[in-house]
C-alpha cells in the first residue's frame, strides 16, 4: 500500500479520534520542517509508557540529544534572536525573604526538594545566595530563566512589596504576594491537609481536622484564587515564545488559569509526589475541575511510569476520556503525558568528597565509630518516611543477631518540619519515646545502639556521614522519589555501601537493581535486610553499588530540566 514518504506514516486513516490528532500533529510538523531530518525525529519520546522497569529513566536520557535538536528547530522557526526565556513557577521561591527594615530586605535560601532538584543543589547547604541561584541551573543553562513563586512571607504594604520586587529581581526572582489568609486557606488547608495526604494515599482528613482550617469549600476557594493570582504574575511577565513549567500539587489549577488567558503559551505541569489510583483520587471532591485543569497544559510529567499511568487512568475512569501510551484527549485537544525521573547534581558530591572540610569530617567520623558499622537514616521528619517503622525494625535486628548488638549504630538524622502541626509534633514524641526505649535496652554507660538528632546537617557534613555510611536504611512508606538515596550513592564510590530501599518510594524503580528492596510494613523483613547487608560479601557490595553509582552520576538533576523542557517545546510546536 501507498505510504507518505515525507513523514513515513501509513495513508490508512488512524481508527481513533486520539490516533488521528496524533498522525495530523506529526504531519503538521513534518510540513513546517526546516530541515531534511526533522520528520524522522516526531516520534521522539512518543512512548513515555513503556515499562521499562528499574530503566524508565535511561529512555528519556539516551533520547536527550534529540529532544535538544528539536527544541533548537523550534526556536529557529521562531527566529528568536535571543535565548528562550523559561519561567519556573512554583509555590515557593528558591529564596526567602527576611524584613530588615521598612524597606529593606536579606534573602536566604529555602528548604525544598524542588530546590535542590531544579537548582541542582541540596536544599540544606547554607551558601551564598548568588552562587546557589546562578550555579547551580546548568540543568536550564540553555534558556534565560526566571523563578516565580511565594517569597514565604506576608507583606501588606505596597512600599515592602516594591523594595522586595527590586532585591528578587537581582536573583531572577519574582514575587507572587499572598496574605495570610490566603495562606491559611490554599497552603495550610487545602494543599497541607487535603492534596498532600490523599497523594500520598493517606486518604482525606476526617471533618474534625478541617475545623481549624473552616470548611474545605473555603480551602478550595482559595486554592484557585490562589492559582490565579500565580497566573497573573505570569501572564504579567510572559513574553511571546516563553516556556512556563508550573511544579507540584500547589498550582493544579494553573495551566487552566494561563491557557484561559492565551492559548498559544507552552505550558507544561510537573508533579513531584507520587500520583495515587483513580479509586483513591476519585474520593476528592472536585476531582473533576482538577483534572481537567492540568490536562489544558501541553506536556504533563510525573517521576515515575506508575504515577504517569495512574493519572491517565484517573482521566479515562473518572472524566471519560480516551487515553494512550502518548496521552489523554480532552474536547479534541491531545495532552502528552510521560514519565521523566528526576536526579541530582551528582557531580557536586563527588567533589565534595575531596574537599579538606569534608575529609576532616570524615576522619572526626572514623573515630567516633570506631569499631562499629553505621546504618544511616536521613529524613525530613515526616508521616509518610517510616521513621518509626525503620526505628522498630533495627530493634528487631537488634533482638535477632544479638553478635551484633555492640558492632552496630543506627545514626538517625530528621530534619523538624512544620514544628506547628499536631500531627508532627506528635510524631516527633512516638520517635523519641522508641529511641529512649531501645536505647535503654540495648545501650551501655558508654555506647547506645541509636544516634538520634532532630537537626539538619551542612553540606560538608552530610557528605562526610554519607561516606563513612555502610548502610542505609529508606524506609518510605510512600516517596514521589526521595533523593536521599541518591546522594547516599553519590558519595559511596570508595566504601560501596549497601542501600535498603523501600519499594514504595520513587526510586526504587531507578535503583531497585541495585538496592535490597522492601515492604517497609514488614518490619521482619525489613530486619532481615538489615543482617543481610551487613554481611554481604564485598563483590556482591561493588556490584550493586556500580550499577546505582552509574545512574546516579548519568542521570542528573540537569538532564531531567533539560529534557522536560526539551520535550514541551516539541509538544507545543
Amino acid at each position: 500500500m501507498a505510504t507518505n514518504k515525507s513523514n513515513g506514516m501509513s495513508n490508512i486513516v488512524p481508527p481513533t479520534r486520539l490516533e488521528r490528532l496524533l498522525r495530523d500533529r506529526l504531519l503538521r510538523k513534518s510540513s513546517k520542517a526546516p530541515y531534511p531530518n526533522e520528520a524522522t525525529d516526531t516520534n521522539r519520546g512518543a512512548e513515555p509508557f513503556e515499562d521499562k522497569g528499574d530503566n524508565l529513566g535511561t529512555s528519556h536520557a539516551e533520547q536527550n540529544s534529540e529532544a535538544g535538536m528539536h527544541g533548537e528547530i523550534c526556536e529557529k522557526q521562531e527566529a528568536r534572536p535571543t535565548r528562550q526565556r523559561l519561567l519556573v513557577v512554583a509555590n515557593r521561591l528558591p529564596v526567602s525573604a527576611i524584613r530588615s527594615g521598612e524597606v529593606t530586605w536579606s534573602l536566604e535560601i529555602s528548604a525544598g526538594g524542588l530546590v535542590s532538584a531544579l537548582l541542582g543543589c541540596i536544599s540544606n547547604c547554607k551558601e551564598k545566595v548568588n552562587a546557589f541561584f546562578y550555579d547551580g541551573l546548568a540543568g536550564v543553562k540553555k534558556f534565560e530563566v526566571r523563578w516565580i513563586g511565594w517569597a514565604g512571607v506576608n507583606v501588606p504594604d505596597e512600599a515592602g512589596q516594591r523594595a522586595l520586587t527590586t532585591a528578587l529581581a537581582e536573583k531572577m526572582c519574582i514575587p507572587v504576594f499572598l496574605d495570610e489568609d490566603i495562606i491559611h486557606q490554599y497552603y495550610n488547608g487545602y494543599c497541607n491537609n487535603i492534596l498532600w495526604p490523599l497523594f500520598h494515599d493517606l486518604g482525606l482528613p476526617q471533618e474534625d481536622r478541617l475545623v481549624t482550617t473552616r470548611s474545605f469549600q473555603s480551602q478550595f476557594d482559595a486554592y484557585k484564587k490562589a492559582n490565579q493570582m500565580f497566573a497573573d504574575v505570569v501572564n504579567e511577565h510572559y513574553v511571546e515564545g516563553d516556556v512556563v513549567w508550573c511544579h507540584d500539587y500547589h498550582l493544579m489549577f494553573l495551566p487552566e488559569c494561563l491557557k484561559k488567558n492565551n492559548s498559544e503559551m507552552k505550558v507544561g505541569w510537573f508533579l513531584h509526589t507520587p500520583f495515587p489510583s483513580s479509586e483513591i483520587h476519585r474520593t476528592l471532591p472536585s476531582w473533576s475541575e482538577l483534572l481537567r485543569s492540568v490536562l489544558a497544559a501541553d506536556l504533563v510529567g510525573f517521576h515515575t511510569y506508575d504515577y504517569a499511568r495512574h493519572f491517565v487512568s484517573a482521566c479515562t475512569r473518572i472524566l471519560g476520556l480516551e487515553g494512550t501510551p502518548k496521552g489523554v484527549e480532552d474536547q479534541g485537544r491531545l495532552t502528552r503525558v510521560a514519565a521523566f525521573p528526576i536526579g541530582i547534581d551528582s557531580h557536586r558530591f563527588i567533589r565534595a568528597l575531596e574537599t579538606p572540610q569534608v575529609q576532616e569530617h570524615i576522619n572526626e567520623l572514623k573515630r567516633i565509630f570506631t569499631g562499629r558499622k553505621v546504618i544511616l537514616g536521613f529524613v525530613c521528619l515526616d508521616m509518610i518516611k517510616g521513621i518509626c517503622e525503620k526505628i522498630l525494625a533495627f530493634e528487631k535486628f537488634l533482638e535477632e543477631n544479638s553478635e551484633w548488638q555492640h558492632k552496630v549504630v543506627l545514626v538517625q538524622i530528621a530534619v523538624p518540619t512544620r514544628t506547628d502541626v499536631p500531627e508532627y509534633k506528635k510524631l516527633t514524641s512516638q520517635v523519641h519515646e522508641i529511641v529512649g526505649r531501645i536505647n535503654s535496652r540495648f545501650g551501655t554507660l558508654t555506647a547506645v545502639p541509636i544516634h538520634h538528632l532532630d537537626r539538619s546537617l551542612d553540606f560538608y557534613s552530610l557528605c562526610a556521614l554519607y561516606a563513612v555510611t555502610d548502610v542505609a536504611l529508606v524506609t518510605s512508606l510512600r516517596d514521589g522519589m526521595n533523593l536521599d538515596s541518591y546522594e547516599f550513592v553519590a558519595c559511596q564510590e570508595s566504601k560501596k555501601g549497601v542501600l535498603i530501599l523501600s519499594e514504595f518510594a520513587g526510586a526504587a524503580q531507578s535503583l531497585g537493581a541495585g538496592a535490597i528492596l522492601v515492604n517497609t510494613w514488614d518490619i521482619t523483613e525489613v530486619a532481615s535486610s538489615i543482617a543481610q547487608a551487613l554481611n554481604m560479601l564485598p563483590e556482591e557490595r561493588e556490584k550493586r553499588h556500580k550499577h546505582n553509582f552509574e545512574h546516579v552520576r548519568n542521570h542528573t538533576a540537569q538532564l531531567w530540566a533539560e529534557t522536560f523542557v526539551s520535550e514541551l517545546n516539541e509538544a507545543s510546536c
